[in-house]
């Protein structure tokens, strides 16, 4: 029976993509700062869920990661799912800086506790780290400075241990899963219209596909793999010319 742990599973795509791996009969183990989702989501699925405490900030994550990993007899595929940002085009230092601990310190704690549990333990059967960036990492968007930096950083660091495990011969593979905006609770769609807007429902399957393909990168979805090349494209005294309303995600 494969197993997979969701870091950052109380709520939207990380609760969806959980649920659906127990439903599909897998153990799974989730985590996140507020446990009652976490509880409700066991409730349901008894034999197949469990849950911890983590907040990936705090010096004591890994250890809270490690001991959920025991109590799920192992694991097989890593999620990590826990990300923060803001539209702060006033670049409110209080933001940014929680910005930084979540998605760049707190990802790079986790990331790391996962290579190193699978260079340890997967030489036979095959581990994977599949975690969710965002298409904001595909250029600096003024209005989101940090966050699309933190989300450029995911990005290169996901690259970079990729070719780590293949350099010292560790059974993993890394997927890495570029969202367009999803209707979470990390957007205020009450005050902003966003283009191309995705449900959880939809986004779900997709990022479930490509880790059961172990898929290096998706963009979800094939429109936003358009408009991102595109942007790619654009030279940056053009760039630094357009204006976007509206975060990244």
């Amino acid at each position: 029976m494969k197993r997979i742990i969701v870091i950052g599973a109380s709520s939207g795509m990380g609760y969806k993509v959980a649920s659906d791996f127990a439903r599909m009969g897998w153990k799974v183990g989730v985590s996140a700062r507020r446990t009652e989702p976490l509880a409700a989501l066991q409730s349901q699925y008894p034999d197949n869920v469990q849950y911890t405490y983590i907040d990936v900030t705090a010096s004591d994550a890994v250890k809270h990661f490690y001991d959920l990993i025991e109590r799920l007899g192992g694991m097989d595929v890593m999620l990590l799912c826990a990300g923060t940002g803001w539209n702060n085009p006033e670049l409110d230092p209080a933001k940014d800086m929680h910005t930084l601990q979540v998605n760049v310190m707190g990802f790079t704690r986790m990331v790391n506790a996962a290579y190193k549990y699978f260079k340890d333990t997967a030489n036979v059967n095959r581990g994977q780290i599949a975690a969710i960036t965002s298409i904001a990492g595909t250029k600096g968007i003024g209005i989101s400075a940090t966050y699309s930096a933190s989300k450029a950083y995911q990005s290169r660091y996901l690259q970079a241990i990729d070719q780590l495990a293949h350099q010292q011969h560790v059974n993993v593979a890394v997927t890495e899963i570029r969202p367009g905006f999803v209707n979470t609770d990390l957007l205020d769609v009450s005050r902003h219209n966003y283009p191309m807007l995705m449900s959880v429902d939809y986004v779900a399957p997709r990022i479930e596909r490509a880790i059961l393909r172990r898929r290096r990168v998706t963009t979800i979805d094939s429109r936003w793999a358009v408009v991102t090349a595109l942007w790619r494209l654009i030279p940056n005294p053009i760039w630094r010319r357009i204006a976007l309303d509206n975060p990244a995600k």
